[in-house]
């Protein structure tokens, strides 16, 4: 449907970007920030100041896709420096967009653990009885 293929660039847009940003507006930041060519159909990735969303922007030769990808209770791990531009490959967007690192960090401990813990309880269901009201109506 995107038409990706292993020759897909994918470009970060390293540092915050304004979340409100529509596609106008992150276009615009290819143009003069990353220096691309937004209509060459290439990934253009932007991360908001919490780093719990990343958007995504993908010129199909008819139009422009933006995705979103908004973590509940994570966040992504995203470079700070906002003069720097990245290059990743669709597989290393793939794990980051799926909760991998891609840089190890001494004494980080996965969020999946306390995940699966906390799955590991039985859910309760809360069951609420009807009482149907019977009576016969009287003239």
């Amino acid at each position: 449907m995107f038409g990706l293929s292993e020759q897909t660039r994918v470009f970060l847009k390293t540092g915050v970007t304004d979340g409100r940003l529509g596609i106008e507006g992150l276009r615009g930041l290819v143009s003069s920030v990353l220096r691309q060519d937004v209509l060459a159909g290439h990934v253009f990735v932007f991360c908001n100041g919490r780093r719990n969303r990343i958007r995504c922007l993908l010129w199909d030769g008819s139009g422009f896709w933006l995705a979103t990808k908004r973590l509940e209770r994570a966040t992504f791990d995203w470079p700070k420096d906002p003069t720097a531009m990245s290059q990743m490959s669709l597989v290393q967007l793939r794990l980051l967009l799926e909760g991998f690192e891609l840089r190890s960090r001494r004494g980080w401990q996965r969020y999946e653990k306390r995940l699966q813990a906390a799955k590991a309880q039985p859910e309760v269901i809360a069951v609420r009885e009807c009482q149907s009201n019977t009576h016969p109506v009287s003239d």
